[in-house]
Protein backbone atom coordinates (compact mmCIF):
# COMPACT_ATOMS: atom_id res chain seq x y z
CA UNK A 1 0.00 0.00 0.00
CA UNK A 2 1.11 3.44 -1.11
CA UNK A 3 1.75 6.10 2.19
CA UNK A 4 1.07 9.38 0.26
CA UNK A 5 2.21 11.73 2.96
CA UNK A 6 2.94 14.90 1.41
CA UNK A 7 1.26 17.43 -1.13
CA UNK A 8 2.82 19.39 -3.87
CA UNK A 9 0.81 22.29 -6.56
CA UNK A 10 2.91 21.35 -9.41
CA UNK A 11 4.35 17.25 -10.75
CA UNK A 12 7.43 17.08 -9.73
CA UNK A 13 10.72 16.08 -11.86
CA UNK A 14 11.31 12.27 -11.66
CA UNK A 15 13.89 11.26 -9.29
CA UNK A 16 14.83 7.94 -10.08
CA UNK A 17 14.79 5.21 -12.81
CA UNK A 18 11.80 3.99 -10.50
CA UNK A 19 9.58 6.68 -10.51
CA UNK A 20 6.13 6.19 -10.95
CA UNK A 21 2.83 8.32 -11.74
CA UNK A 22 -0.79 7.54 -10.85
CA UNK A 23 -3.88 9.19 -10.70
CA UNK A 24 -6.41 9.63 -7.29
CA UNK A 25 -10.02 10.43 -8.24
CA UNK A 26 -12.04 11.75 -5.46
CA UNK A 27 -15.33 13.71 -4.37
CA UNK A 28 -14.94 16.48 -2.71
CA UNK A 29 -15.72 15.24 0.68
CA UNK A 30 -13.24 13.02 0.30
CA UNK A 31 -10.65 15.64 -0.31
CA UNK A 32 -11.59 17.12 2.51
CA UNK A 33 -10.06 14.55 4.91
CA UNK A 34 -6.84 14.08 6.04
CA UNK A 35 -6.47 10.54 6.75
CA UNK A 36 -8.39 8.54 4.05
CA UNK A 37 -7.81 4.90 2.81
CA UNK A 38 -8.28 5.28 -1.34
CA UNK A 39 -7.90 3.20 -4.24
CA UNK A 40 -5.61 4.75 -7.17
CA UNK A 41 -7.64 4.76 -10.66
CA UNK A 42 -5.58 1.95 -11.49
CA UNK A 43 -6.59 0.00 -8.43
CA UNK A 44 -3.07 0.58 -6.17
CA UNK A 45 -4.06 1.14 -3.04
CA UNK A 46 -3.14 4.04 -0.90
CA UNK A 47 -3.53 5.36 2.45
CA UNK A 48 -3.50 9.15 2.54
CA UNK A 49 -1.39 10.80 5.84
CA UNK A 50 -1.55 14.55 6.00
CA UNK A 51 -2.08 16.97 8.29
CA UNK A 52 -4.88 18.26 10.05
CA UNK A 53 -7.00 20.48 7.79
CA UNK A 54 -5.82 20.12 4.81
CA UNK A 55 -7.85 20.37 1.65
CA UNK A 56 -6.62 18.95 -1.53
CA UNK A 57 -7.23 20.45 -4.74
CA UNK A 58 -8.09 19.18 -8.59
CA UNK A 59 -4.87 18.97 -10.41
CA UNK A 60 -2.01 18.80 -6.95
CA UNK A 61 -0.13 16.16 -6.71
CA UNK A 62 0.62 14.07 -3.41
CA UNK A 63 4.06 12.02 -2.66
CA UNK A 64 4.09 8.71 -1.17
CA UNK A 65 7.06 8.58 1.69
CA UNK A 66 9.78 6.73 -0.06
CA UNK A 67 9.67 10.04 -2.76
CA UNK A 68 9.25 7.56 -5.74
CA UNK A 69 5.39 7.81 -6.97
CA UNK A 70 3.57 11.19 -7.28
CA UNK A 71 -0.12 10.86 -7.63
CA UNK A 72 -2.30 13.43 -9.58
CA UNK A 73 -5.59 14.33 -7.40
CA UNK A 74 -8.28 14.61 -9.62
CA UNK A 75 -11.90 16.08 -8.43
CA UNK A 76 -14.91 13.47 -9.05
CA UNK A 77 -17.81 14.49 -10.98
CA UNK A 78 -20.83 15.09 -8.21
CA UNK A 79 -24.19 16.32 -8.69
CA UNK A 80 -23.82 20.42 -7.80
CA UNK A 81 -26.68 22.77 -7.35
CA UNK A 82 -25.96 25.80 -9.82
CA UNK A 83 -27.53 28.98 -9.31
CA UNK A 84 -27.05 31.83 -12.62
CA UNK A 85 -28.64 35.14 -12.75
CA UNK A 86 -26.97 38.87 -14.05
CA UNK A 87 -28.51 40.50 -10.66
CA UNK A 88 -25.17 40.85 -8.67
CA UNK A 89 -27.52 41.20 -5.14
CA UNK A 90 -29.44 38.22 -5.47
CA UNK A 91 -26.44 36.04 -6.06
CA UNK A 92 -24.70 38.05 -2.92
CA UNK A 93 -27.43 37.15 -1.33
CA UNK A 94 -27.59 33.18 -1.93
CA UNK A 95 -23.96 33.28 -1.40
CA UNK A 96 -24.44 34.94 2.54
CA UNK A 97 -27.28 32.58 3.59
CA UNK A 98 -25.36 29.34 2.37
CA UNK A 99 -21.91 30.64 3.82
CA UNK A 100 -23.94 31.23 6.98
CA UNK A 101 -24.95 27.58 7.19
CA UNK A 102 -21.30 26.53 6.39
CA UNK A 103 -22.29 25.39 3.07
CA UNK A 104 -19.07 25.08 1.09
CA UNK A 105 -19.71 27.32 -2.07
CA UNK A 106 -17.88 27.63 -5.58
CA UNK A 107 -18.18 30.60 -7.26
CA UNK A 108 -17.73 32.10 -10.71
CA UNK A 109 -19.34 35.06 -12.84
CA UNK A 110 -22.69 35.43 -12.62
CA UNK A 111 -22.94 31.96 -10.79
CA UNK A 112 -22.38 29.78 -7.55
CA UNK A 113 -22.52 26.19 -7.04
CA UNK A 114 -23.02 23.48 -4.08
CA UNK A 115 -23.36 20.28 -3.85
CA UNK A 116 -26.54 18.70 -4.70
CA UNK A 117 -29.17 19.30 -1.87
CA UNK A 118 -32.80 19.65 -1.98
CA UNK A 119 -33.71 21.56 1.37
CA UNK A 120 -30.59 24.15 -0.03
CA UNK A 121 -32.48 24.28 -3.15
CA UNK A 122 -35.70 25.68 -0.95
CA UNK A 123 -34.00 27.88 0.26
CA UNK A 124 -32.01 29.73 -2.49
CA UNK A 125 -35.89 29.36 -4.62
CA UNK A 126 -37.05 31.48 -1.52
CA UNK A 127 -34.80 34.29 -2.34
CA UNK A 128 -36.03 34.47 -6.37
CA UNK A 129 -33.43 32.19 -7.70
CA UNK A 130 -33.29 29.51 -9.98
CA UNK A 131 -31.51 26.35 -9.55
CA UNK A 132 -30.57 23.86 -12.48
CA UNK A 133 -28.94 20.49 -11.01
CA UNK A 134 -25.88 19.68 -13.17
CA UNK A 135 -22.87 17.07 -12.79
CA UNK A 136 -19.82 19.02 -12.51
CA UNK A 137 -16.56 18.95 -10.45
CA UNK A 138 -16.66 20.81 -7.41
CA UNK A 139 -13.74 22.89 -6.29
CA UNK A 140 -15.42 25.38 -3.81
CA UNK A 141 -13.52 28.34 -2.41
CA UNK A 142 -10.75 26.93 0.33
CA UNK A 143 -12.06 29.83 2.64
CA UNK A 144 -10.61 32.54 4.91
CA UNK A 145 -8.63 29.87 7.26
CA UNK A 146 -7.11 27.44 4.37
CA UNK A 147 -3.71 26.40 4.81
CA UNK A 148 -1.58 26.54 1.43
CA UNK A 149 0.81 23.59 0.88
CA UNK A 150 3.82 25.78 1.92
CA UNK A 151 2.22 27.24 5.46
CA UNK A 152 2.80 25.84 8.60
Amino acid sequence: MLHLCERVEAKPASRSETWREGCLTLSFEDRRKSRLRACLDDGREAAILLPRGTQLRDGEYLLDDAAKVAVCVKAAMETLSVVRTADLHLLVRAAYHLGNRHVPVQLGQGWLAYRHDHVLDGLVCALGLTIACEEGRFEPEAGGYAQGPHEH
